[in-house]
């Protein structure tokens, strides 16, 4: 076993696939399953369950994933203690709620070009349970999640407070108007959006059990459902003050247990953040550098 195997068997276990991860390691699939095997005999263990469609970590992998990311991490403090350079590099995935990435991920990425040029950022968008499973399994270093949340293995950080409204059609003149609608529709994004799940728990209370709903993929198919006049929804006040004010639609408030959401940061606390993943939680978190050392945006010198 070599620091090589440990990179290929955390790429396996990244990406979900021996084939992606032979290709971010500029190596042939068949050294990837090699070396795996080669880790798996070594070990006495089989570090993943196979099958058509995806890879994925057993017991004994999670618990070998952890001390590797450890390993990784000492290696790239010494090499950093030890070497001349202290810039900070490296690549990090961040997941986030898609509402998020379209607010705020043009923003993050500028800050983060702005103060760490040389560490690269992949995005992922997905619904909250998965976005804290793939954290979980490894596959995300960090994720943006609506609180509440309490899973002792990961570290939160609170990132921001936002408000989400009830946006109707521009003919609809207030919430019980609303309601007297029959049949009530609703657009909403597949289960387990966290914005569906609000807008169902206000129905409830409304006393509504049953609604017609039309399912949505995409931020801007909701607001095209919703202005053509098919339905309502809740989202973010942000994102329609941001992006939507020109079009035929309206908002209105709800109730405050339902209508104010908390984002968090999550990630991982049994594995040291890596120096690129440092630095994104610096981002967010003001006492980073005093709890896992100062970060240097860039070497002196480098512009």
């Amino acid at each position: 076993m070599n620091t090589n195997d440990l990179n290929l068997f955390e790429a396996v276990a990244h990406h979900g696939s021996f084939t992606r991860a032979a290709e971010t390691m500029f190596t042939v699939q068949s050294n990837v399953t090699a070396r795996i095997k080669n880790l798996e005999e070594e070990f006495g263990a089989a570090l993943f369950t196979r099958s058509n469609r995806k890879v994925e970590l057993t017991a004994a992998g999670e618990t070998l994933i952890r001390y590797s990311k450890q390993l990784n991490h000492l290696i790239d403090e010494a090499k950093r203690a030890v070497g001349k350079s202290e810039v900070v590099k490296g690549q990090i995935k961040i997941g986030a709620l898609e509402t998020m990435m379209t607010i705020k991920g043009p923003d993050l990425i500028n800050e983060l070009a702005h103060k760490f040029p040389y560490v690269d950022l992949e995005f992922k968008s997905a619904m909250r349970s998965a976005l804290i499973s793939d954290v979980m399994n490894y596959r995300l270093d960090a994720a943006f999640v609506p609180a509440p949340l309490d899973i002792p293995e990961l570290e939160q950080i609170k990132v921001k407070d936002e408000e989400i409204v009830a946006v109707v059609p521009a003919d609809c003149k207030n919430l019980d108007d609303l309601l007297k609608r029959n049949p009530l529709k609703a657009i909403v994004f597949d289960q387990g959006c966290v914005f569906r799940a609000r807008l169902e728990s206000w129905l409830v209370s409304k006393n509504i059990s049953q609604y017609h709903k039309t399912v949505m993929n995409s931020i801007e198919g909701v607001v095209n459902f919703i202005e053509s006049g098919i339905g309502f929804s809740f989202l973010p006040k942000e994102i329609i003050t941001s992006f939507y004010t020109n079009r035929k639609i309206k908002t209105f408030p709800i109730p405050k247990e339902l209508g104010m959401m908390r984002t968090l940061l999550v990630y991982r606390k049994d594995v040291p953040p890596s120096p690129a993943l440092k630095a994104f939680i610096s981002l967010y978190d003001e006492h980073v550098a005093g709890v896992h050392g100062a970060i240097p945006a860039v070497a002196e010198g480098v512009s």
